[in-house]
């Protein structure tokens, strides 16, 4: 059975960090590649990040290059977003993104809010 399941989300403050996670299971992790989306409320899901099977390439939305960093460990089978100097605009419903041709399976979100 596919599973993905995020976590770390919460409550952060303008300027803060927050790293979210997103364990697989169920499909051969190392060769998808994954990304990671977000919807904000009213909003269509947008991509946020993406990364390689291999790691070895990364791309970003241009409002959060400079700011966040997707990683990938392939032997625990976790893709990461470390998110730094968060902003109101940044919050939304973080959900990640597996995709290996025709497959995609998608995660349940984790909340993320940036309030002071």
């Amino acid at each position: 059975q596919v599973q993905l399941v995020e976590s770390g989300g919460g409550l952060v403050q303008p300027g803060g960090s927050l790293r979210v996670s997103c364990a697989a299971s169920g499909f051969t992790f190392s060769t998808y590649g994954m990304s990671w989306y977000r919807q904000a409320p009213g909003k269509e899901r947008e991509l946020v990040a993406s990364i390689a099977s291999s790691g070895s390439s990364t791309d970003y939305k241009d409002s959060v290059k400079g700011r966040f960093t997707i990683s990938r460990d392939n032997a625990k089978n976790t893709v990461y977003l470390q998110m730094n100097s968060l902003k109101p605009e940044d919050t939304a419903v973080y959900y990640c993104r597996a995709n290996w041709g025709p497959y995609i399976y998608w995660g349940q979100g984790t909340q993320v809010t940036v309030s002071s």
